[in-house]
């Protein structure tokens, strides 16, 4: 009787990652409470257009600004890509979250070496959070009326 060896090799993690469009643009799509962001990058001189307009008048607040250049800042980016966002739904936080996200997945397609720094800075995490639901009875979604004993 012979036994046949069989060798194992354990399962490779590669991940199949969209390459360019025809226009040579990287893809990814951001999503954060009701907001939708689908980012745009490609190599260029570093500008930034969100709907249109220029990155500094259309998020006007410094954290919102701070935490998307920090996706640049922490994966050497920075002045080197062009971006290009389209933002609907939600406010403005939820937009720029959506953006956060959407970036950090067009710079995994544009480079997926810089896969590892993204996800440990959670520039890949999708927050999940959404608002409750107002329920019958209640004044909101856990604010209840005011009870009367008379």
């Amino acid at each position: 009787m012979t036994e046949a060896t069989t060798t194992t090799t354990a399962p490779t993690t590669t991940r199949i990652l969209r390459g360019p469009d025809k226009k040579g643009w990287y893809w990814g799509t951001g999503r954060r409470k009701t907001a939708v962001a689908r980012v745009r990058i490609k190599g260029g001189s570093g500008a930034i257009e969100v709907n249109g307009k220029e990155f500094a008048e259309f998020f006007v607040e410094e954290r919102d600004r701070g935490a998307i250049l920090n996706v640049l800042d922490k994966t050497g980016l920075k002045g080197k890509v062009d971006i290009k966002v389209n933002a609907t739904g939600g406010g403005t936080t939820g937009q720029c979250g959506a953006t956060l996200l959407g970036l950090g997945r067009a710079v995994m397609n544009f480079d997926s070496t810089l896969e590892p720094i993204l996800r440990e800075n959670g520039f890949l995490s999708r927050d999940s959070r959404k608002v409750e639901r107002k329920k019958y009875g209640q004044s909101g979604a856990r604010r209840r009326y005011q009870f009367s004993k008379r």
